[in-house]
């Protein structure tokens, strides 16, 4: 895959309960199915293949391989990616593409599936992104903010609930290992208990 030193994320995440309807432009989410082939320690080998030419509700019956199957012709783009453990807002990750036949015979033969809509917004001066997970993780609604550098001074939308950046549960290759609807119930007791958290590491958080 040869060196690459841009090969790290940097980014804040955040539990959501509802995503706004005024962010959804109408326009169709970008539908994300992939599958992990390592998914321990916050280590990950994952195979993404992504579409804008099918929507679909994220559903809890929502079956990832049974909508590849019926929606493979239309997954154009196809990516590989590894990962390592996130740190303080910042994890190792470096993807590629791959031919997005190649990557729906593989996530056909095995691995861990998720499904997803991603809505991209720009909110003050960052670019989120919204995850509405479907399947064995709905009704989970992740918004992320990403940057090239660390994400300090950030300004979080109200519908954020509460920071789960650096949560491996909340992960995706965490999810793709321990769906949500395994452990929403014990989140939500710890949720009540606890109040919203939002990390104070990264400088001052302004609340929009």
């Amino acid at each position: 895959m040869g060196d690459n030193l841009n090969d790290f994320e940097f980014e804040r995440r955040f539990f959501c309960r509802h995503m706004p309807a005024e962010l959804d432009d109408g326009d169709a989410p970008t539908l994300i199915v992939q599958s992990y082939y390592v998914h321990d320690g916050n280590y990950a080998l994952r195979v993404r293949l992504m579409t804008r030419a099918a929507r679909l509700d994220m559903t809890p019956d929502l079956d990832p391989i049974a909508v590849l199957r019926e929606y493979r012709d239309v997954f154009r783009e196809a990516y590989v990616t590894v990962k390592g453990p996130s740190v303080g807002g910042t994890r190792y990750e470096a993807e590629r593409e791959i031919d997005s036949r190649i990557a729906a015979e593989l996530m056909m033969r095995g691995g861990a599936p998720i499904i997803k809509n991603r809505y991209s917004v720009w909110l003050d001066e960052d670019g989120w992104s919204i995850d509405v997970f479907g399947g064995a993780n709905a009704p989970l609604i992740v918004a992320e903010a990403e940057r090239s550098g660390p994400v300090t001074n950030l300004s979080i939308p109200k519908f954020c609930v509460t920071e789960i950046t650096d949560q491996v549960r909340f992960s995706n290759d965490g999810l793709a290992g321990r769906p949500f609807r395994e452990w929403q119930d014990d989140f939500e007791r710890e949720l009540a208990a606890n109040g919203p958290q939002f990390q104070q590491l990264f400088g001052k958080n302004r609340m929009i």
